[in-house]
């Protein structure tokens, strides 16, 4: 069974990677963010403008997000500078990939190095409403009870269409990954490759519909919305992919040759 049907995989209502998986979730007690105020985040679109995954720009040519997002380059649109998805505010900038880069290592049974990275056809402009997202260095991490927002937009019901959809934020502290994989949450499911975030008591969370939306701390971005069990689950906090552990590989595949031996 797919993971992403069982799994909460993301940030908030909305419909899943694949139209025929209609899940409702919502971005477990959050609130709106204000308008433009996460200029980095993109939205993930069909080719028929329906948002499905969550993403942040690293590069005027590259989005980073999650590898489980991969619906085919020629099935998206990545949009820009949005904030209420569905309504046309004139702050967004659209672009189609040109191609996708799932991480080699990415697996979609246990969810291990669930990133990708998106190279657009055309450069976004950055302005006011568009800006670069800044992610943490090589190997560097988080720490337990470091409190970090994960944003996302959501669907307010399955029907969709009218409803206006608007970007929506949660705060929540890191978990420790031995409290994560202990036997009473993942039970040794979280590997190192993951960060897990969420409140003892539960209640707050990213959900279904998100996944590869950014996870920030400290005001870089060290997680991508990647799976989870349940929304808003105590005994389950959400699960990220830990960015800090693939920095170096998004700097070579982006860079490419023209990255000799910089240091981080």
């Amino acid at each position: 069974m797919n993971l992403l049907m069982s799994f909460c995989v993301v940030l908030l209502d909305l419909m899943t990677v694949h139209s025929h998986m209609l899940k409702q979730g919502r971005i477990v007690g959050g609130y709106t963010a204000a308008p433009n105020s996460i200029k980095y985040i993109v939205s993930l679109q069909s080719t028929r403008g329906q948002h499905f995954c969550g993403g942040s720009l690293v590069h005027r040519y590259w989005v980073v997000t999650a590898a489980h997002c991969n619906i085919g380059a020629e099935h998206m649109m990545i949009v820009a500078g949005d904030y209420i998805v569905n309504t046309f505010e004139g702050t967004e900038q659209y672009a189609k990939p040109h191609r996708l880069v799932t991480h080699p290592l990415y697996n979609s049974s246990t969810n291990n190095a669930d990133i990708m990275l998106i190279k657009l056809r055309a450069p976004m402009v950055l302005n006011k409403y568009v800006s670069l997202a800044p992610l943490p260095r090589q190997g560097t991490g988080v720490v337990e009870g470091q409190v970090c927002r994960v944003s996302g937009w959501g669907y307010s019901s399955l029907g969709g269409g009218q409803a206006r959809f608007t970007l929506r934020t949660v705060t929540l502290p890191i978990v420790s990954t031995a409290r994560c994989n202990s036997s009473e949450s993942f039970n040794g499911n979280i590997t190192v490759n993951m960060i897990c975030a969420g409140y003892r008591t539960g209640g707050k969370d990213a959900c279904k519909g998100d996944s590869g939306g950014p996870l920030v701390c400290g005001g870089r971005v060290y997680g991508l919305v990647s799976w989870g069990n349940g929304c808003g689950d105590a005994k389950f906090p959400g699960v990220y992919t830990a960015v800090s552990k693939f920095r170096r590989w998004i700097d070579q595949t982006i860079y490419g040759s023209h990255l000799r031996c910089s240091k981080y």
